[in-house]
């Protein structure tokens, strides 16, 4: 018993509990994001490799497509539409990987031409 507490407290002691996102967000200007691949990216049909993102200072940490989870995917993988990329890199290059949203205009509501008799 005394053999298996103390196992439990060396592991503990050897790998803290740590705030992962506080840890990788050290670096001022950098950070964690998750980014989705939309079917009409570039990115489709690309291998990590090929995307670029190394070369834009992002590192893919995570690919989830699905239900599968790719943990730290090698240069092979070929990215496909609704990929969902857990990224670490630039905080200012992910914005800008992000599409607008197209605004939408108000809806208005036309008057009656003669005003509701109160009720």
């Amino acid at each position: 018993m005394a053999g298996a507490i103390i196992d439990y407290i060396a592991n503990q002691v050897a790998f803290p509990q740590i705030d992962v996102r506080e840890r990788l967000a050290v670096s001022t200007g950098y950070g964690v994001a998750e980014l989705v691949v939309h079917g009409d990216a570039d990115l489709v049909g690309k291998t990590l490799g090929e995307s670029g993102l190394r070369e834009r200072d992002i590192t893919v940490l995570t690919l989830h497509r699905g239900s599968a989870v790719i943990p730290n995917p090698g240069a092979q993988h070929v990215l496909e539409a609704e990929d969902r990329l857990l990224c670490w890199g630039r905080l200012e290059e992910m914005r800008t990987m992000i599409p607008d949203r197209p605004r939408r205009r108000p809806r208005v509501k036309r008057l009656p031409k003669h005003p509701l008799p109160e009720g």
